[in-house]
């Protein structure tokens, strides 16, 4: 037996096809009896409503597609929280992909095929014009990352290096290091902040490169212990590359912060934990996930044209893996 369809239920229930039609889509033009009756029959039945039908005749999905570019990385959780507490509350569902290998353009054929409503991409990497082609066919907002003519939603990633490179000098670190995080989404930024401060102050910092993973922290600070002159600090390009430093640091019998300093971006999970404690800087990632969705909702209910770009500010958190340099 194929599934149920709403003419079962309108038999099941005694009524019209039409009048099941008006309950599935929430009509208030049916009496609360009435009503009843065509759930009751529905559960019975175990009837789902149609949704690309539904779809296809509202021009409405109610569904918001959710591009996250890395799975392993807990700053992108933090985002959906935002975006999904605000589709909850405004009665839209989320459809989540993931560009594995980086292939978003795939990811971005699959949701436009299924006629989401919009598209939000998190930490997008994909080309401007495969991003921007997309986006002439369906409300999208880039979040961590700016995409020319694009709505976007960022940190302000400058800013958030520079305060690290502050608060480093501001403890009397005099010898720093950086391992980038090489194409990733506001690591730039980063980077640029935390170089501008440091030779403002007259410093030379000395940059490894790296990308967002343990792995690459890991590596960035087995090679930086490798020198001849061992950095008092180390800035990490996110809280994962962090836990690579610190893991790293803790093998070769150093201590954080006694004999190095060392500095996470994004204030994920991680970076609270008690037995982590890591200084790091906020971003404000539920906000931004929250913004992100009302920049698509500007879009499909006030027709705005326009491209937004958000840039939210970021906050130095002091937790116990910095410290004043070694005498």
């Amino acid at each position: 037996m194929g599934a149920p369809t709403m003419d079962d239920v309108a038999t099941e229930a005694g009524v019209s096809r039409a009048l099941v039609s008006l309950v599935m889509r929430g009509s208030p033009k049916v009496s609360d009896k009435r009503r009843a009756a065509v759930l009751e029959a529905a559960d019975a039945l175990g009837y789902r409503p149609n949704a690309a039908a539904r779809a296809l005749a509202e021009r409405r999905s109610n569904t918001i597609g959710v591009i996250i570019n890395d799975l392993h990385n807990p700053f992108f959780a933090d985002v959906v929280d935002g975006i999904h507490d605000a589709a909850v509350e405004a009665g839209y569902r989320l459809l989540m992909n993931t560009s594995w290998l980086g292939d978003e353009a795939a990811a971005l054929e699959a949701f436009l095929e299924h006629r989401v409503d919009g598209i939000m991409m998190l930490g997008p990497m994909a080309t401007t014009e495969i991003i921007q082609r997309a986006a002439k066919q369906s409300p999208l907002v880039a979040i961590g990352s700016p995409v020319p003519g694009v709505d976007s939603v960022v940190n302000d990633d400058e800013r958030g290096g520079e305060l690290v490179a502050q608060h480093l000098i501001d403890l009397g670190h005099d010898d720093i290091a950086h391992i980038d995080g090489g194409t990733g989404a506001g690591a730039a930024g980063r980077k640029r902040g935390f170089l501008l401060a440091s030779e403002a102050a007259g410093l030379k910092p000395r940059v490894v490169g790296g990308d967002y993973s343990e792995e690459a922290g890991s590596r960035g600070a087995k090679k930086l212990l490798g020198t001849k002159r061992r950095p008092t600090a180390i800035f990490a390009p996110n809280d994962l590359a962090a836990i690579g430093v610190l893991d790293r640091l803790q093998s070769a019998g150093l201590q954080t912060p006694e004999d190095v300093s060392v500095v996470g971006y994004d204030d994920t999970l991680l970076a609270s934990l008690t037995a982590v404690s890591l200084t790091t800087i906020n971003q404000p990632r539920a906000e931004m996930g929250r913004v992100g969705f009302e920049c698509v909702m500007e879009r499909l209910d006030g027709g705005r044209k326009a491209p937004v770009a958000h840039v939210l500010s970021p906050e130095l958190v002091v937790r116990r893996t910095t410290g004043a340099p070694p005498v």
